[in-house]
Order: structure tokens, then C-alpha cells, then sequence
């Protein structure tokens, strides 16, 4: 990967350079921490002039490695004032990786008001002015695209919301099949993109640039042994047969599940969406309905869905944990239809399902409707895209509903929601929202997998776990994975040496590599700092400390003063 581009969106200057040997070594969220803290004053507005968008490649993009297509997103966040970046699928990726782009990052801001798309091929990058596009929802967007620019192009796109400059706002992107939409959605990095005025990115992948392996045949013995693992893995069996929504039956069972606005932890109807179940409803109504799809090219785990209609129409694709829970039972949202529409609803207007759910559930908390009410929350997604007043207060988040309709229980930390675990129910996620850099966000380090090993429920320990947790995302995040490869590395840990080696010829122990994700984290930890939004100043809300948390009547009860103490906390070298 041999070019990074950045583009002046003030100006329309567009310059290319080779990363330097030092910028080869920073991958996805690494590469996106390091451009923050070099080259973002931390105390610029999120949506000025000053702050950057960056996307960024993973050190593999331009291998066979399973999932290695993921594309890192990232700038200074609007909702936690902060360092986001989110790891995402789609198609992108991957052309950007062929044709030898490591990374694109939009600069400044228009002095008017712009709608343009930014064109990247071998030969060129160029901005196309796209008066066209504007408003336009993010499938009817993609539609024009691939009719102007053809139907292989990979494609990267804000709806109304991020065009409108709403926090949670989110950047979607396109598989092949125009199937899947995906999103880099959490922190408002939409709302980003249209403060750059460019509302698609599209990238022409007909003429590519060959990678240069250092050794092409350790490189592939490594990534047929991860394929292998993955294959065998029986979570990675699992995730294939009934998606994310493999632990939402545990989760209620547990007693973590969000639900009416994080007042309870179970729901009564969360039969209705669990993972067996949906993947029953996807195999009855058959039509364009299937399980089992991958996200991003060349995934193994393939954890993904198209859920249908009754008729066998495409709702949504795809069905996740995540936003069937924030949608559903923490809005009182029983039916799984009801809940598909909504997540399609925010797909198109391009904000994130958390955010969005989290901040309906508040709404619902303060009377504006009532819980349960499934009609009236379609109605506020369409208002969202619409720029109502009430849709903007919405699409703003749910600390921003909550500052709006005076609600006191309100589920976020550092100005972001929290995603589908309940930190009084999952006192490890509770220590991930509180210290993580990017504030309220599971995939910087989600504790679920813990639960089998270590009580959830229980203060010990917990802080600990977080730690190792937390490097290790941030490791993933810049390798340009997905997490869930994590049984390879987990049951082979040398496979990371040679990968490296094979890639790039760099030899390097497995202590070193994880390394990498400890930088990440200091990196990202020092721009939160400078910028004010560190762990010491933006706590737990006070809800959550106060108020018992049924069925388990638990609070989260871990001690500031332990929650500080994280990064004094080792790296263990020998556990990925």
C-alpha cells in the first residue's frame, strides 16, 4: 500500500504521498490515532476546520487473511468531544487496498455550503461536484452511483443526517451485491463527512496495483491456518447459523438486556429476536431471506443476514444484536418486524442504531411516546431525515434528548450511548464505558465474552480484564480485522509473527505486536487528555451508580479511584 491522499476540501487540492517507513507500521485505528495527535489541535470544534476525517487500511487489507477488507474511520467525535474510530465492512476496503491506497484524509472545510463526491482510482483522485445526491437516502444514493460509476465500484456514503450535521450520524457503505449496508456508525463521524461537504466517496478498482509480499509463501500458510481455525471454531459455527443475535438469549437470561431506557435487564419478549429464532423466521419466509452471509470479501465467519418480510421482501440486511436491542426492548419494542423496519429506517437516513435507539428510549423516558409505541418511533426516524425539530433533537443523541426533554436517566458516558449490555448487569462493559478512549462503545473491548468464566455481576478482578480486553480491540482495530477472527490468534498466537514476516518482512515477537495495541491506547489516551474528556472528568452516570438494576438489583459500584488505575495495569505478553 503505497499512497495516502489527503484531500483540502476548502481548497479542492488533492495530494498523494507514500507513507513514510514509520506511517507503514501504523495500521487502521493505529494510523488514526497517530494523524489525530500529530496533526488535530485536540481542542478544535469536531465539525470545523481544524478536525480531520481519516480512513484508514489495517495492515493486511491487501491479503487473503479472513475479514481483512475491514476499512478504520476516525476523527475527533462531536458526541464525546474525543478520538473515535469504528471498524467497518463493506466492499471499500478491499478496492481501496488494490489499488495501493493506505489511507484518504479529508481536510478543512468548504467555505460554501458543498454536495460532492470524491473519485479514487489508480490513476487518480478528483472531486466531482454532486448537487444531484443532496438529501438523497443512502440507498437511493447508492443506486445513482453504481448507474454513473458502474456496479463494481466500492461506495461510501452519508444520508440526510450526516449531511444535515447530526451527531449520530453515521457513514455507510455497500457490498457487491448491493444487499448489505454496513456502518462506520458510532461518534457522529457522519456528521463529520458532511461538515466536509462530500457526501460519497467511490472508488474504481479496474486497474490494480500488485502487492509486494515480502514472502508470499509463509504469508499464505498462515492465512489457510487462520481460515482453518475459524472453520472448526464452534462460536464461529454459531455466529454463521444465528448471527450476533446468538447471545441476546443469554443476555436477557443474565439479566443485562437494556430495556425501557435501562430500567430493567430482561425483557418479556425476547423470544421474539433471539438468534435461533430470527434465523427460524429467515428460513420459513424464504424469498430473498437468508443467514449466513459475510460483510466484508473473503470472510470465513460469515455472521451476517438478510432478513425478510412475510412476502419474502428484503427488509434489512443486516439483523444485528446491537440494534435490535437498542431498537427494540430498550424502546419496549416486542416485534421483530417492527424492530427490522426501524434499523432499515435509520440505515437510510444514515444514523446509527444505537444513538438513534438510545435516544428514542430517552424520548419515550420523558412522554414525547410511549414505550412500545413502534409506529412513533418509525415516525421520529423519518422526521430524523425529514430535519424536524424534533427529528434533529433526536438525531443529535441521547444526551442531547435528554438535555432537551429534562430526563435524568439517560444511558451514556463521555456524550455517547450505550450499546446492548447494561454495565450494572456487566460490571466488566461498565469498566470498558467509564475508561475507554472512545467512550461507551463495546467494540473497544466488550466483557461478554467473559461471562461463562467470570461472574458479571461481581467488582473483582474486573478492571483487569478490562485492560487486556481494551489492547487487544485496539490491536484488532489496526490490524483490520474483525474481532471475532480472535480464535485463531487465540489458539495460535505465533500466526501474528508470521503474518508480519510474510507481509512485510518484519520480525516480530507476539510481545512486540501486542504492543502495538498498548501505543494505540496511549496515543488516543493522550488526545483525550488534551482535549479534556479523559476518564477523571467524564464518569458513570449517576443513575447507574444509584439506581438497582432488576431482576439482578445490582448497581455499578466500581470505585472511581479502581477505575483510574487501568492504565498503571501491565500488559500480560503471553495472553492475545
Amino acid at each position: 500500500m503505497k499512497r495516502i491522499i489527503r484531500v483540502n476540501t476548502r481548497t479542492g487540492e488533492i495530494t498523494e504521498k507514500a507513507p513514510t517507513e514509520q506511517e507503514l507500521r501504523w495500521g487502521g485505528r493505529h494510523f488514526i490515532a497517530k494523524t489525530l495527535l500529530n496533526e488535530v489541535p485536540p481542542t478544535c470544534e469536531p465539525l470545523g476546520r481544524y478536525n480531520k476525517l481519516i480512513i484508514s487500511l489495517g495492515l493486511f487489507a491487501d491479503t487473503n487473511l479472513s475479514t481483512a477488507g475491514r476499512l478504520s474511520i476516525g476523527g475527533k467525535s462531536p458526541l464525546t468531544g474525543g478520538v473515535k474510530e469504528c471498524n467497518v465492512g463493506g466492499n471499500a476496503g478491499k478496492r481501496l487496498a488494490r489499488i495501493g491506497v493506505k489511507a484518504i484524509i479529508l481536510e478543512d472545510i468548504p467555505q460554501e455550503p458543498k454536495t460532492r463526491i470524491l473519485f479514487v482510482s489508480a490513476d487518480e483522485a478528483k472531486l466531482i461536484d454532486a448537487p444531484h445526491l443532496k438529501g438523497k437516502l443512502v440507498d437511493e444514493t447508492f443506486e445513482i452511483l453504481r448507474k454513473e460509476f458502474g456496479e463494481r465500484s466500492g461506495l461510501i456514503c452519508i444520508g440526510p443526517a450526516g449531511e444535515m450535521k447530526l451527531y449520530a450520524a453515521g457513514i455507510a457503505l455497500s457490498d457487491d451485491r448491493g444487499e448489505q449496508v454496513r456502518y462506520a456508525a458510532r461518534g457522529g463521524l457522519g456528521a463529520v463527512m458532511g461538515s466536509k461537504g462530500i457526501k460519497a466517496i467511490v472508488i474504481d478498482d479496474s486497474k490494480q496495483v500488485e502487492p509486494d509480499y515480502y514472502d508470499p509463501e509463509l504469508l499464505n500458510t498462515a492465512v489457510k491456518e487462520v481460515f482453518r481455525i475459524l472453520q472448526e471454531d464452534p462460536k464461529s459455527q454459531n455466529r454463521r447459523k444465528y448471527g450476533t443475535l446468538d447471545i441476546l438469549e443469554m443476555a436477557n437470561n443474565l439479566g443485562l438486556l437494556p430495556t425501557r431506557n435501562f430500567s430493567s435487564g430482561q425483557f418479556e419478549f425476547a423470544g421474539n429476536m433471539t438468534g435461533p429464532r430470527v434465523a427460524e423466521l429467515i428460513k420459513e419466509r424464504g424469498g430473498c431471506g437468508k443467514s449466513g452471509t459475510p460483510c466484508v470479501p473473503g470472510c470465513t465467519i460469515m455472521c451476517s443476514n438478510v432478513f425478510p418480510d412475510k412476502e419474502g421482501k428484503k427488509i434489512v440486511a443486516s439483523l444485528q444484536y446491537e440494534s435490535v436491542v437498542l431498537l427494540g426492548p430498550n424502546c419496549g419494542i416486542g416485534d421483530i418486524d417492527d424492530i427490522a423496519e426501524l434499523n432499515h429506517l435509520c440505515n437510510q437516513v444514515g444514523v446509527d442504531t444505537i444513538e438513534c435507539g438510545a435516544a428514542i428510549g430517552v424520548a419515550m423516558e420523558a412522554g414525547v411516546l410511549k414505550f412500545g409505541d413502534a409506529e412513533g418511533a418509525k415516525d421520529i426516524v423519518r422526521q430524523i431525515g425529514e430535519g424536524t425539530y424534533l427529528g434533529r433533537i433526536i438525531g443529535n443523541g441521547a444526551a442531547f434528548t435528554g438535555q432537551a426533554f429534562g430526563v435524568r436517566r439517560v444511558p451514556v458516558v463521555k456524550g455517547q450511548a450505550m450499546p446492548a449490555y447494561d454495565p450494572r448487569g456487566l460490571k466488566g462493559n461498565g469498566v470498558l464505558y467509564a475508561t475507554s478512549t472512545m467512550g461507551a462503545d463495546h467494540t473497544a473491548g466488550n466483557a461478554f465474552e467473559t461471562v461463562r468464566t467470570h461472574n458479571p455481576l461481581a467488582r473483582e478482578g474486573q478492571v483487569q480484564i478490562s485492560r487486556q480486553l481494551q489492547i487487544r480491540a485496539a490491536l484488532i482495530d489496526s490490524l483490520g480485522v474483525c474481532l471475532f477472527v480472535r480464535p485463531a490468534f487465540i489458539k495460535k498466537k505465533e500466526l501474528l509473527s508470521m503474518l508480519c514476516k510474510g507481509r512485510y518482512g518484519w520480525d516480530m515477537s507476539f510481545e512486540e505486536i501486542k504492543r502495538m495495541g498498548v501505543d494505540v491506547l496511549e496515543t488516543e489516551r493522550k488526545f483525550n487528555e488534551l482535549a479534556g474528556v479523559s476518564e477523571k472528568v467524564k464518569r458513570m452516570p449517576e443513575f447507574m451508580r444509584e439506581e438497582p438494576l432488576p431482576p439482578n438489583n445490582e448497581v455499578f459500584d466500581i470505585p472511581q479511584e479502581e477505575l483510574e488505575s487501568i492504565w498503571e495495569i501491565e500488559m500480560d505478553p503471553e495472553t492475545f
